[in-house]
């Protein structure tokens, strides 16, 4: 039986930030990592493409809840303690260099993800944290002033554990046993699979500015929209699937979702057409784009609204006009599926909210026990947000494990 001050289950971006916090603020602490499979970091090294968007450049604690589906009251105050000009001076201290890009995203400056990993495996070496590989935590119980937590090559002993193990069922069956509640997990960031004449031959095209919705719900986003081969991405449907988690997840990924391509009402579209109608009269509809979409698009929607192909506007009866705007802001393509958003995987769902003391990230339930990251029922629309709870649960929990006496 090995013993430790600090155990943290899962080698991953919350756990790493918690140890090194943890270490940094008392190197007399013998710390350990369990991580289960044979490798640490895995979802860093692919996270942003391979980039690592580390945190979004928002710096008011209000404003950057509003980003979090799951997790919003609760994050207020923990960001007043530790949020993203934090985490910046916390890399950059490091010697890693971040740059901002124009929406928001923060990445390293190398544009490499391994960056990030090198900074957290040099880190956990100069505070001597114990790094054991193919530890998978099969047991976790309580005795009189410590945990013991049984792996398939050791017994290992603890005052303070943290679990930052992501969406694992297995942790979660665990966590049940000792009384903590748990949401069933379900995908959050993920793209929409759709089979439609419509965009089927233009993958690749992007319209700028779209309001999407789900028929039969108040599920509704805006942003970019890009084709794809298999159906739609980008912004736009990344937030609509993070807020309709559970919503869609309820029908199967299979709904009718409305598309708003220029952001208009129907009335004022049709009006605007009425205009085009006489301003551009001789010329052919199919082959000036207007509203600022891409010519291919444009040209595919003047085709779902059955307009013959060499018409010109003069002769454009108000029926077709009002087709036409149909197609523009309310056409209906069937999703049928979802993707995975690039080879990132997120999840609603984990460790119920009411449970944990968003002060320290500590169980209300057990002494001694902490949670961070996607472990907890938190997650985030893409650009940042989820690595940036992990990094504000991690320090917060950190200053309360590095502390002796507390909760002794």
């Amino acid at each position: 039986m090995t013993n430790y001050d600090v155990l943290i289950v899962g080698g991953g971006a919350a756990g790493f930030f918690s140890a090194i916090n943890t270490a940094q603020k008392n190197t007399a602490l013998k710390i350990a990592i369990l991580e289960r499979g044979n490798t640490v970091l895995s979802k860093v090294k692919i996270s942003g493409g391979g980039r690592c968007n580390v945190t979004h450049a928002e710096f008011e604690p209000k404003p950057l809840t509003l980003h979090y589906p799951r997790g919003q009251k609760e994050l207020l105050g923990p960001f007043h303690t530790f949020m993203t000009g934090d985490t910046m001076e916390w890399f950059e201290k490091r010697g890693v260099d971040l740059v901002v890009e124009a929406d928001g995203r923060v990445f390293p400056k190398s544009n490499s993800s391994q960056t990030i990993i090198d900074c957290f495996i040099s880190e956990a070496h100069k505070y001597k944290i114990d790094i054991l590989l193919n530890h998978s935590v099969q047991d976790i119980e309580h005795e009189i002033g410590q945990w013991k937590l049984t792996t398939p090559k050791h017994t290992l002993c603890a005052k303070k554990v943290m679990i930052a193990t992501g969406s694992n069922p297995k942790i979660w069956k665990l966590l049940q046993k000792l009384g903590h509640r748990t949401t069933t997990p379900v995908p959050s960031l993920f793209t929409f699979t759709i089979s439609d004449p419509r965009i089927k031959s233009i993958p690749g095209v992007v319209a700028k500015h779209v309001t999407l919705s789900v028929n039969n719900s108040s599920l509704t986003s805006s942003g970019p929209l890009l084709i794809t081969h298999s159906g739609v991405s980008a912004p736009s449907v990344l937030k609509l699937s993070a807020y309709g988690a559970l919503e869609l997840a309820k029908r199967n990924y299979n709904f009718d979702l409305k598309i708003n391509f220029i952001s208009k009402e129907l009335t004022e579209c049709v009006e605007e057409l009425g205009i085009f109608k006489t301003t551009l009269s001789k010329k052919y509809v199919r082959k000036h784009a207007l509203y600022d979409l891409p010519k291919r698009l444009w040209e595919q929607l003047v085709k779902g609204a059955e307009l013959p192909e060499e018409i010109k506007w003069a002769e454009v009866n108000h029926k077709q006009l009002h087709q036409l705007g149909l197609q523009l802001t309310s056409a209906i393509f069937k999703v049928t599926g979802k993707g995975t958003f690039k080879e990132e995987f997120v999840t609603a769902g984990g460790i119920d909210l009411k449970e944990i003391n968003f002060k320290t990230f500590e169980s209300k339930l057990h002494n001694n026990l902490f949670f961070a990251g996607e472990i907890l029922n938190i997650d985030a629309v893409t650009g940042g947000f989820n690595f940036q709870n992990a990094w504000t649960g991690g320090f917060i929990a950190a200053q309360h494990m590095s502390n002796e006496k507390e909760n002794a």
